[in-house]
């Protein structure tokens, strides 16, 4: 809804929105120039070719002869569309119609592109495609994207919003958001040939620890996980480490988790059950 309010497709019933200064609701025509827009699902003209498909909105978007044409060939080229430019749309598979319609929202090289879910459907070497292009354009413009794929947020973004109910409930970096992650900061332990109960009763006495937990213990390894004080938390590795140097356990993994980005989400968005908190 707010990205379809941004570029215009719906009024907004209440605030302003501006884009580049102009109002898109006042001033539509020069907002809209700056924008190159991905809707959801992709739509195109199904029995219109690649190329005769990019030519219109090329001239839609007032670019003419040889212009039009070095636009069209800059986006082929941008989104690996040479190989399909003179099949119809209907024939193409999703990756391919995905592209092509990725494709007539940059033609006009905006300043601004808002792409509504740009890798749904996609396998996963289109992705890759889809995600390189955004980041590499990322660098000279402004893009907003939807997502409800989280590696995606951490893979391409430099921003992270998250809206619940309507509402912005988190709003920073991918790290910060990470960094409200219950993990982030936690020591992952993983030792071989030594009870996990063992390994919890010492490493719990270390000054420099809070807590341990047991996640797994079995005949081949033993995993725990070790949050440290608040003041110590940047040398808790070394702590562990000379602990099992003294211990003679045999370390398989020791690493600082740096939190989840799901685990925020679920945290920020699922309703407290505790307090009567209902899901809408």
């Amino acid at each position: 809804t707010t990205m379809r309010m941004i570029t215009g497709f719906i009024p907004p019933t209440d605030g302003i929105i501006t884009v580049g200064g102009h109002s898109i609701v006042e001033n539509p025509i020069p907002a809209k120039r700056l924008i190159g827009y991905l809707p959801e699902n992709a739509p195109a003209y199904p029995d219109m070719t690649v190329k005769g498909f990019l030519s219109f909105t090329a001239e839609i978007r007032g670019l003419r002869g040889s212009e039009r044409n070095k636009a069209i060939d800059r986006v082929v080229e941008l989104c690996f569309l040479e190989s399909v430019i003179h099949q119809s749309v209907d024939t193409l598979s999703k990756g391919y119609r995905h592209r092509t319609c990725f494709a007539q929202s940059i033609i006009h090289d905006p300043d601004i592109l808002i792409l509504d879910e740009p890798t749904d459907g996609l396998d996963p070497n289109q992705k890759h495609e889809v995600r390189s292009i955004i980041k590499r354009m990322g660098e000279k413009k402004a893009i907003i994207f939807s997502t409800h794929i989280l590696e995606e947020v951490e893979a391409v973004c430099s921003r992270a919003i998250i809206i619940d109910r309507g509402k912005i409930v988190a709003n920073g970096t991918p790290a910060d958001l990470k960094a409200r992650s219950h993990s982030a900061g936690t020591v992952r332990l993983k030792l071989g040939g030594l009870s996990g109960s063992v390994a919890r009763e010492k490493l719990t006495g270390l000054p420099a620890v809070e807590s341990v937990t047991l996640i797994n213990d079995d005949a081949t390894a033993a995993l725990l996980e070790i949050k440290g004080k608040a003041k110590v938390n940047g040398e808790l590795n070394s702590h562990i480490a000379d602990l099992a140097h003294q211990e003679q356990w045999r370390i398989i993994e020791l690493y600082t988790q740096k939190g989840k980005l799901d685990e925020v989400f679920r945290n920020i968005t699922l309703p407290d059950t505790s307090k009567g908190g209902k899901q809408s």
